[in-house]
């Protein structure tokens, strides 16, 4: 899978957990992929102060994006000031 398809790949997963998200109030954004391995994502809106925020970052997002481009490793939340 070359770069582009990994990141659209990457990108209709997060269209697919998308409208969950929404519905609470929060959204999400792709940052970068990594080594093809490890994408970084950044929670928006009310996923940013949630408590629960860690299980659907795991349980939700990570296990879509795996679903769409098995060759994920893992995923990971990048806050907004670690952006600076």
């Amino acid at each position: 899978m070359t770069g582009q398809e990994l990141r659209k790949s990457i990108e209709t997963a997060l269209d697919e957990i998308r409208p969950f998200l929404k519905s609470d109030g929060g959204d999400i954004e792709l940052i970068s992929i990594e080594d093809d391995s490890l994408v970084k994502v950044q929670l928006m809106g009310t996923c940013v102060d949630c408590t629960v925020n860690q299980m659907t970052l795991k349980s939700g997002v990570e296990m879509t994006i795996k679903k769409h481009a098995p060759q994920i490793k893992e995923v990971i939340n990048i806050k907004a000031d670690q952006l600076a």
